[in-house]
């Protein structure tokens, strides 16, 4: 006769916890991957000078197009009166959950970096803590429709 052997309880509950987690991990190392090149690329970049003494008048656009990626590519419009910039926009800025635009960090947007650079009369401003790359695209941006308006 056979012994009826207790039943053991499976315990698999673990297992999707960590399906979920090691799926995250999967999927975070592939962002990493694929945005390596682009990241090298921007870290690479040179922002060069402008002569804000000499800009003329008009409305000048300009753009980073990244080669190696388009996760930070930016087209800004900037309008030059007197030959002070007056306006910077950005058509397609990234908007937080009011539709206010969003921030870079340390409470700055990007339209507001770009401001502290047309003050300070230079390219040359220190990138957003835990933007640096964004900060880049957005002052080569910047340099090109500068450079329009030289």
């Amino acid at each position: 006769m056979k012994k009826d052997r207790p039943k053991r309880k499976k315990r698999w509950g673990w297992l999707i916890p960590v399906g979920i987690l090691g799926l995250l991990i999967v999927f975070a190392l592939g962002m990493l991957i694929v945005d390596t090149p682009n990241r090298r690329e921007i870290a690479e970049m040179e922002i060069g000078q402008i002569d804000f003494s000499s800009l003329n008048d008009g409305t000048y656009t300009g753009s980073y197009i990244g080669t190696k990626g388009h996760m930070r590519d930016v087209t800004l419009t900037v309008t030059i009166e007197n030959g002070v910039i007056t306006d910077i926009s950005i058509p397609d800025e990234a908007l937080d959950e009011e539709g206010n635009p969003a921030e870079l960090g340390e409470g700055v947007t990007a339209v507001g970096y770009l401001t502290r650079a047309a003050a300070a009369q230079s390219l040359g401003i220190d990138a957003v803590s835990g933007a640096t790359l964004t900060s880049k695209t957005l002052l080569k941006a910047l340099e090109n429709a500068l450079e329009q308006a030289q």
